[in-house]
Formats: C-alpha cells, sequence, structure tokens
C-alpha cells in the first residue's frame, strides 16, 4: 500500500471511529461509555482504537470539534455570501445558531455529557469556539461599518458583547424546553433587537 493510500485508509478509519462514538455518545452518553465498547461498535480491538485516540476524553473533544466544525461551515457560508446586507446576515446568523444548537441536542439530552464534559475540562476547547464565532461575528460588523450600515467604534469588543447576547440558543440544555420554530423566532427577535443598537443613526 503507498503511503498516500495508508493516510487515507486511516483517515476513512478514524471517521468511522468518530461515528460510532457519537453514535454511543447520543445514546447512552459520555460517562457510561467505555472506550472498549465504542471499539466493539466499530468492530476493532481496544489496541487498536488506542491507536487513533489516546483516551476517550481526547475521542469525545475530536467528536465535538467535528460537530462544530459543521456549525462553523454553515455560519460561514452566511457571513460570505455576497448579496445579503450586514444587518440581513446577523439575522440568519443568529437564527442559524440556534436553529444547529436545537437540531444537535434537543431530542438526544445524552449528548449533554459530552458538552458538560469539554466545559469543565478542556477550556482550550472552548476559547477555540468561542474565538471562532467572534471571529465571524466580527466580519458581519466590520462589513456593517464599510456599508454604512453601522456604526461601531470597536467591532471585537461588539463582536464579543453580541455573542454574550446569544447565549441561550448556545445552551443545550435548555433546547429541549422550546419547539424549533419558537426558538428561530426568539432568535431572530434577539437579533433584530441587537440591530437596533448597531444601526447608524440618521
Amino acid at each position: 500500500m503507498s503511503e498516500v493510500s495508508a493516510s487515507a485508509a486511516a483517515e476513512d478509519t478514524r471517521t468511522h471511529i468518530l461515528d460510532c462514538a457519537e453514535a454511543r455518545f447520543r445514546t447512552f452518553g459520555y460517562g457510561k461509555s467505555t472506550m472498549a465498547e465504542i471499539a466493539g461498535d466499530a468492530h476493532m480491538s481496544a489496541a487498536n482504537l488506542y491507536r487513533y485516540f489516546d483516551n476517550k476524553q481526547e475521542l469525545g473533544v475530536a467528536c465535538a470539534k467535528r460537530c462544530m466544525d459543521e456549525l462553523f461551515v454553515a455560519l460561514r457560508t452566511i457571513v460570505r455570501k455576497g448579496d445579503h446586507h450586514a444587518a440581513a446576515t446577523l439575522v440568519a446568523f443568529c437564527v442559524e445558531l440556534a436553529r444547529w444548537t436545537h437540531s444537535n441536542t434537543a431530542n438526544e439530552p445524552r449528548i449533554n455529557e459530552l458538552v458538560q464534559m469539554i466545559n469543565s475540562e478542556r477550556k482550550d476547547v472552548v476559547v477555540w469556539r468561542e474565538s471562532r464565532l467572534h471571529g465571524l461575528l466580527a466580519e458581519i460588523l466590520a462589513r456593517g461599518n464599510d456599508s454604512g450600515e453601522f456604526d461601531i467604534e470597536d467591532v471585537i469588543d461588539a463582536a464579543q458583547t453580541v455573542h454574550a447576547s446569544l447565549m441561550l440558543f448556545q445552551l443545550q440544555l435548555l433546547m429541549g424546553m422550546y419547539e424549533l420554530p419558537e426558538l428561530e423566532a426568539r432568535a431572530a427577535a434577539v437579533a433584530n433587537l441587537i440591530l437596533r443598537g448597531l444601526q447608524t443613526r440618521s
């Protein structure tokens, strides 16, 4: 097998492991899942599983980052769509953030165990996530400044403040309280309230 083929095979195996681990975390929870069980789901030995991930925490982090990458792709597509004004982009960003959080957790509450582990034990992952969200929000706000829609003195500070105001739509533990249409409507309403403070005064 060539080096390229071996690398592709290893990546396929890693993806398969992540698929199996995520399915188990969603069904049984992070706390009750073991590396041996995940190895069994992936039809490999535990020793082989440890060749790819040092421990369950690293496997959980890899699952979470893969899931969050899907969110970032969706949000980046919204942010960099050229035919929307900054105000409309901000509303779409907020609604997508709420939709993604709801769709990933509302009906599978056991995945929240993984979220709680990361929040308590892996602050580096939390910082990584926050910085990427801040960066995307800053892009929207800077574009609004450039177009004259917004009048923001400190875009970075404003992006962090906007992100803080969207915390409800990122709290996985609360998603079961809302039907998706209600949550999306709340996200749009919050975004429109934020816009009142950002828009240029005539």
